[in-house]
């Protein structure tokens, strides 16, 4: 069973936050024509195409960008999904030598990052990966950490983070969740 035990933001903080990742994401990639935005499916392609429009708006250039499906790079690919719903990825650019930032909505263990790096490498050798996510949960099992991270909301193993996209979820929303028993 699970409840909602508190809303961590709304649709107005979620926009300060991926505006504030963006001018992060710009600072340290100055020169927007190397960079490239990749989102991992579901929620971090929303968020993915989001930056990407605030960057290209800022800088006033178009900035390449893609989606990544990572289901079948999982290492836990057989035990956790029964049957999962795969998407292709959609990556329409030469990876080799952009810098790519990496987003997703929720870091937690690591292994959904770590299959998307693998996936990136099918693609070709980037100049680097840097990784962006709206919340850093803790809890990691692999050696992987943000580069650009919205909020840090540690939490315990019987909480989860939700973030909700108005695309998909009809709300823009991030809550903690509780399960129990």
């Amino acid at each position: 069973m699970k409840k909602v035990k508190a809303h961590l933001q709304d649709e107005n903080d979620l926009k300060r936050t991926m505006m504030r990742i963006s001018h992060e994401i710009i600072e340290r990639n100055p020169d927007l024509n190397k960079m490239a935005i990749v989102g991992i499916r579901t929620r971090g392609e929303i968020i993915a195409q989001r930056i990407a429009k605030s960057i290209s708006d800022i800088g006033k250039t178009k900035i390449d960008n893609g989606t990544l499906d990572v289901t079948f790079y999982r290492d836990d690919f057989r035990t956790s999904f029964g049957s999962p719903q795969v998407g292709p990825s959609d990556i329409k650019f030469d990876v080799t030598d952009k810098n790519i930032i990496l987003i997703d909505d929720v870091l937690y263990t690591g292994r959904t990052i770590r299959a998307a790096m693998d996936e990136i490498f099918s693609y070709g050798r980037p100049a680097s990966i840097q990784l962006g996510v709206l919340v850093d949960r803790g809890h990691r099992e692999l050696p992987i950490k943000t580069d650009f991270v919205g909020k840090n909301y540690p939490t315990s193993i019987n909480e989860h983070i939700h973030v909700h996209i108005k695309e998909v979820d009809g709300k823009d929303e991030v809550l903690l969740m509780e399960y129990s028993e």
